[in-house]
């Protein structure tokens, strides 16, 4: 019988599977859907709907996916899933990984050369073996090679959000127990990193050997891998470590500092320290004595007291990461008015089934409605992307009859836009006569990716530069773990962008998370202004909306500067296209 992370994980594959054989897009989709819907569950919930038979009950799950997990459930393991398997070669899924290799090259890479490992790849480009096959040229075989090695070093790291989902309940978990009085996750998931390679929790507690016992007592543990006086790490059943520190009440605040900030940023904290007669580490702030030595333990309460102690600004964990926030710490410059989640007004970037949304206009209205924001923007695909069920004219029309319907019936400001494909020539793909009578038009790279720099860039600066207000959507295009962002030269397209009209999106979908911390930085400094989206596919994925809030932070943007903050009225005047 297995658990709820190991049946996700079975239909994630399965996802992936119908990808690389060429199955209707949204299928795969769904069973990715599903495996987060699975995840959320708890295992009592999990099991009390398979036994009732009432998996058809969750969002997006219907009689097939319900009889697959129940299979997955019951049997541990799908027939489904094995035929998968069983019918593609060996090292189709290994290989299918890099970038830049679809079906067809890992098909000629398998059959003609025998390349069944990324090993086997890395070597055969080492030695340029692939130069005598067609389509595969000294510049692949170098972009091969580079994608191989990009995939070593993000083996093992997994997406924040999934981080989220084993992190959390395991949180819960351990504050449950008395012998906890705080219980903090750190790390890089409380910078809220794209990934993280692992998860660190920090307890304060008078009794460790309690804590550690519940610890290693969780139901999703699968391994304690270690364990001594104040550190035990275990592995989850998912495969994810988890290293938790038990500290005592007083040194709580230090810990959780220290286990919270980069390597980097904490070479420089102790560099500081060291200059004003200090040591700090996880077990508190020193002075030292005329022989270098700790000797007065000072009081920290607070993660604040201890920078103040350092004579700096507090920062948020967000910025900790040596990318110049010290710097700004030591001047007092760390703006106090960090956008925040509650400053955000409206969701936008959110699709529906007139494209590829799961939901009706309907049904995210009213999930907006509920979740108490302002204005939703309906910013469907545009025709071009007909992988996508692209919305062309006609059917957008009947888009904007039914935004009307809706609109009667809803709280929330609905705004009529698009994600409009940025053509390989850099025109935006509607006709100017619909652009004009949009609310909001969101400008995107959804094709042709792999276009190198001095094609790439021409391409995003016409359009940039188009006299329309349009919104840069997830600008560089990546999918976390998945694809690298295409390439560009960033720093000019921004520079046009801001010599003309329109905004940067910060994209809060957790799998892409686009734009990097460094550029949302370079954008500040040209003085654009940002929307924070959701990029929602469903009423589930409009809380995405916070994980671009927090990746804004990262970059230090200000409330000010987020369109949507505003109120409906003046942010549908702040990005209307004409």
């Amino acid at each position: 019988m297995l658990g709820k992370f190991d049946i996700a994980r079975a239909l994630r594959e399965i996802s992936q599977l119908m990808t690389l054989k060429g199955e209707t897009p949204f299928k795969a989709r769904a069973h990715e859907t599903a495996s987060r819907a699975v995840e959320q569950l708890s295992e009592e919930k999990l099991a009390e709907l398979v036994d009732q038979k009432r998996l058809t009950e969750l969002d997006g799950i219907g009689d097939s996916l319900a009889a697959k997990i129940t299979e997955l459930r019951l049997t541990g393991k799908s027939m489904y899933l094995e035929d998968l398997r069983a019918s593609l070669p060996q090292g189709f899924v290994e290989l299918s990984r890099v970038p830049g290799l679809g079906p067809k090259k890992v098909q000629i890479l398998t059959r003609d050369l025998g390349i069944n490992t990324l090993a086997e790849l890395e070597a055969a480009c080492v030695a340029g073996r692939l130069g005598a096959v067609k389509g595969f040229g000294e510049k692949t075989q170098a972009n091969l090679l580079d994608g191989v090695r990009q995939l070593r070093t993000r083996a093992d790291r997994i997406l924040l959000v999934d981080a989220m989902v084993a992190g959390e309940p395991l949180i819960a978990w351990l504050r449950e127990s008395p012998a906890v009085a705080r219980a903090e996750l750190a790390g890089s998931f409380r910078r809220w990193r794209e990934t993280v390679a692992d998860l660190d929790i920090v307890v304060a507690t008078d009794d460790g050997h309690a804590v550690m016992d519940r610890f290693a007592a969780y139901p999703e543990v699968g391994a304690v891998e270690s364990r001594g006086d104040t550190k035990c790490t275990v592995r989850l059943k998912s495969g994810l470590q988890v290293d938790l520190r038990v500290l005592p009440p007083a040194d709580f605040w230090t810990a959780l500092h220290h286990f919270t900030g980069s390597k980097e940023h904490h070479v420089r904290l102790r560099g500081i320290a060291r200059g004003l007669g200090l040591q700090i580490s996880e077990w508190g702030l020193h002075k030292l004595d005329s022989d270098g030595q700790p000797a007065e333990k000072l009081l920290v309460d607070s993660e604040e007291a201890l920078y103040r102690h350092l004579g700096l600004q507090a920062m948020p964990p967000e910025m900790r990461e040596n990318q110049g926030e010290i710097e700004l710490a030591e001047q007092h410059r760390i703006p106090t008015d960090l956008l925040d989640e509650g400053d955000i007004r409206g969701f936008v970037h959110c699709h529906t089934n007139f494209s590829d949304g799961k939901n009706t206009i309907e049904q995210m209205a009213r999930a907006a409605d509920a979740l108490g924001l302002q204005y939703l923007t309906i910013t469907d695909h545009s025709p071009t992307a007909s992988y996508a069920g692209g919305v062309d004219v006609k059917r957008m029309r009947t888009q904007w009859d039914e935004l009307e319907r809706v609109q009667s019936l809803v709280k929330v400001r609905l705004l009529r836009g698009c994600e409009s494909d940025i053509l390989e020539d850099g025109a935006l793909d509607y006709p100017d006569e619909i652009l004009e009578k949009l609310d909001v038009v969101i400008a995107s790279v959804h094709n042709r990716h792999g276009m190198d720099s001095d094609r790439m860039t021409p391409r995003l600066l016409r359009c940039m530069r188009l006299p329309i207000f349009k919104i840069w959507g997830h600008p560089l295009g990546r999918l976390l773990n998945k694809r690298e962002p295409f390439d560009c030269r960033v720093e000019e397209i921004l520079d046009a962008l801001a010599a003309s009209q329109g905004a940067v999106e910060i994209n809060g979908d957790p799998h892409r998370l686009d734009l990097e911390p460094q550029w949302i930085r370079a954008a500040r400094e040209r003085g654009l202004k940002f929307v924070v989206s959701c990029d929602a596919h469903s009423t589930a994925a409009l809380g995405y909306t916070k994980f671009g809030v927090h990746l804004a932070r990262r970059g230090g943007v200000r409330k000010g500067e987020v369109l949507n903050t505003l109120s409906a009225a003046d942010f549908q005047k702040a990005v209307r296209p004409t």
